[in-house]
């Protein structure tokens, strides 16, 4: 009994010690979180001290829970805080989803929580999609910040068009998962122009009546498989280009004229190497001519030895030479022969 009365004293320090930091630690927790749930719970929407303390060693950050809880309960929305935690865990925004079920509400249009979370981790800006549902956006096509302005086709008679659409698109909330984006229906648009103005048998057609190629595009359901649902498509602007089919004919002339050349090219080389060939075969004649010829007086001399020409005949084939080569002089068609 003794022994206990003496230890009294440091039992007693003990425990105040042990009091104080557990006051210490509901003191920080108070002053922590005490502002989030006297918030919470004037709001209408309770929020325990445990819960918040939860979230807190679940790593999640509880003013972003509380703040979206109550600014949904004062829309009419109950969401519990699990919801909300699980969402942000799950590596959603929080805020941003709260506030586009809040807007689709008040603008009552069928958007679940659910569906906003599905929406939101899919990728896709929930808040704008609901903002784009209510107030359409307006599209340029092309894209100018792709570095062009208009979108350029030939009609039949080989004018360049040049066009500018601008195209009205609502957000088609059930598509907004797995659906294509706005490049898609800048690309369908811009292919949709092309087309139409490259039926068209004739420029003028087009300058007449911008308004064919929106009810064209418009027909042909370009919106299919996308996030959004095109309102309308209207011709913003629309100008004459180049002569496209004045320039590929002037190419095509000017292609076939090069191979008219090539092959006028082709047939003078023929030629000239036949030229060669002749000129080749008349030295090679002269040369046998002169070959012959130079064996003449080579027969002349085995007659006079053999005895088959006499002196007279001899003469009398020299007279009939000179008489041939002069009247080949008289008539221009050579000189004398010389050969003796």
């Amino acid at each position: 009994m003794e022994l206990i009365l003496a230890l009294s004293p440091a039992v007693t320090a003990i425990i105040a010690i042990v009091a104080g930091i557990i006051g210490l630690v509901l003191l920080i927790f108070l002053f922590t979180y005490g502002g989030l749930w006297v918030q919470a719970l004037v709001s209408g929407c309770h929020i325990g001290f445990v819960t918040l303390i939860a979230m807190k060693l679940r790593g999640v950050p509880a003013s972003v829970i509380v703040k979206g809880r109550i600014t949904a309960y004062k829309a009419g929305i109950d969401l519990s805080s699990d919801e909300l935690e699980a969402h942000y865990m799950a590596g959603g925004h929080v805020p941003r989803v709260v506030a586009a079920v809040v807007a689709a509400n008040k603008a009552d249009i069928p958007l679940t929580f659910q569906r906003a979370c599905g929406i939101d981790l899919a990728g896709r800006d929930v808040l704008d999609a609901v903002q784009t549902f209510v107030t359409p956006r307006v599209i340029d096509c092309p894209d100018p910040s792709k570095g062009r302005n208009t979108v350029d086709a030939v009609a039949m008679d080989g004018i360049q068009v040049k066009a500018r659409a601008r195209v009205t698109v609502r957000a088609n909330l059930e598509r907004l998962i797995g659906g294509a984006g706005q490049e898609t229906i800048i690309a369908r648009v811009g292919e949709g122009v092309v087309t139409t103005i490259g039926s068209a048998q004739t420029h003028k057609k087009v300058l007449e009546n911008p308004d064919l190629i929106s009810r064209t595009v418009l027909n042909k359901g370009l919106d299919a498989g996308t996030a959004f649902e095109i309102v309308s498509i209207d011709i913003a602007d629309i100008d004459v280009g180049s002569n496209i089919g004045a320039r590929l004919q002037a190419d095509q002339a000017e292609a076939d004229k090069r191979v008219a050349q090539a092959k006028a090219e082709g047939r003078r080389a023929m030629a000239a190497a036949r030229e060669q060939e002749m000129q080749a075969e008349v030295v090679e004649n002269r040369a046998k001519l002169v070959l012959a010829e130079a064996e003449v007086p080579k027969a002349i001399a085995q007659a006079f030895r053999e005895g088959n020409l006499g002196i007279m005949d001899y003469y009398q084939l020299r007279n009939i030479q000179a008489d041939t080569d002069m009247r080949k002089s008289i008539s221009g068609g050579g000189s004398p022969s010389k050969q003796g």
